[in-house]
């Protein structure tokens, strides 16, 4: 028995079926140069491949591809694999909940198996492109993909950093999750060179590339709040905490991932965790909020509380001598 000329009988059976609706036998077979009897044995083994192949009998009945409780492989040609890969190369950048990771997760599958001559012709169509509505910070696809990887063959990575006053470090790291704010991505990794676990936003990456040393992921915390602390509290001044009366993703709706964490609480109450480097500028924007507030921390946040009620008593009354 012929093993490869089998085989690829059936991906050009999978890829006619994918070509249109529906078709009879005797247009299978005649297509293909086989007979009927081969089309059958051939559709029964993409069955068992999991591709749900319906057939309908009777006058103008035939086979046709349907959909099934999971999604089997699919069978692309060139430009329906080059242009799958510019898509998912500019959705991996999207601001759209939900969209960027999942991208990045199909684009590294894709990208593993491309044929090295459409890789350079995806590249190439990615370099000649420009859009008029962009993220406010971009990221090289192709840092999400060896991330990705990375992540998920657990191999440590290297890649240069630029830091936010512009010096750039050659670090290396075992990364154990990406994460996005729908903005801005962000690695959680533990830093060889520091020992330590830290965060880096991807925008600021380098050139990374995957090593062949593999780690065994050690314990860490949860990557999501270790991120959002990351990037909401821990480079300011003050830390502050309130609770508010309201539910919580009801505040979420206000308070973006990258400014603040929000926690449920009890009795309709949920809790508010952002970090400033101006007490005065923070309470203005908890205000802004409009809800009933406990503040739990710091206490120099009520003195702030107390000067913005003043200033606005003071802009409500207006100047002593009006009349």
């Amino acid at each position: 028995m012929n093993t490869e000329g089998t085989t690829e009988r059936v991906l050009r059976l999978l890829g006619l079926l994918q070509q249109r609706p529906s078709w009879t036998a005797g247009d299978l077979a005649a297509e293909q140069g086989v007979t009927e009897r081969s089309v059958r044995r051939d559709i029964e083994r993409l069955r068992a491949l999991g591709y749900p192949v319906r057939a309908t009998a009777g006058v103008g009945g035939g086979y046709r591809l349907g959909a099934g409780t999971r999604l089997p492989p699919l069978l692309l040609d060139d430009e329906e694999a080059t242009a799958t890969a510019i898509s998912l190369r500019l959705a991996a950048s999207s601001a759209v909940a939900g969209a960027g990771e999942a991208a990045v997760r199909a684009l590294a599958k894709l990208d593993q198996v491309m044929p090295p001559r459409l890789r350079a012709e995806v590249h190439a169509l990615q370099q000649a492109t420009d859009t008029l509505v962009a993220t406010s910070v971009e990221v090289d696809a192709d840092v999400l993909v060896t991330l990705a990887r990375a992540c998920r063959d657990q191999v440590r990575v290297r890649f240069g950093y630029a830091r936010a006053a512009g010096e750039e470090q050659e670090r290396t790291v075992e990364p154990v999750r990406m994460v996005t704010t729908g903005q801005r991505w962000y690695l959680m990794a533990w830093d060889v060179d520091r020992e330590d676990w830290r965060t880096f936003r991807l925008d600021r990456v380098r050139h990374a590339e995957a090593t062949t040393w593999h780690f065994r992921t050690r314990e860490h915390p949860d990557p999501v709040r270790y991120v959002q602390d990351a990037i909401t509290t821990a480079p300011y001044r003050h830390h502050v905490q309130v609770r508010l009366r309201a539910a919580a993703d009801e505040v979420r709706r206000q308070v973006p991932p990258q400014v603040g964490r929000v926690e449920d609480d009890r009795d309709g109450w949920c809790v508010l965790f952002a970090g400033g480097d101006d007490l005065d500028w923070l309470t203005m924007h908890i205000a802004a909020l409009n809800l009933e507030t406990e503040i739990l921390e710091p206490p120099e946040l009520r003195d702030a509380a107390a000067r913005l009620a003043e200033r606005l008593t003071a802009i409500s009354e207006g100047p002593d001598d009006q009349i």
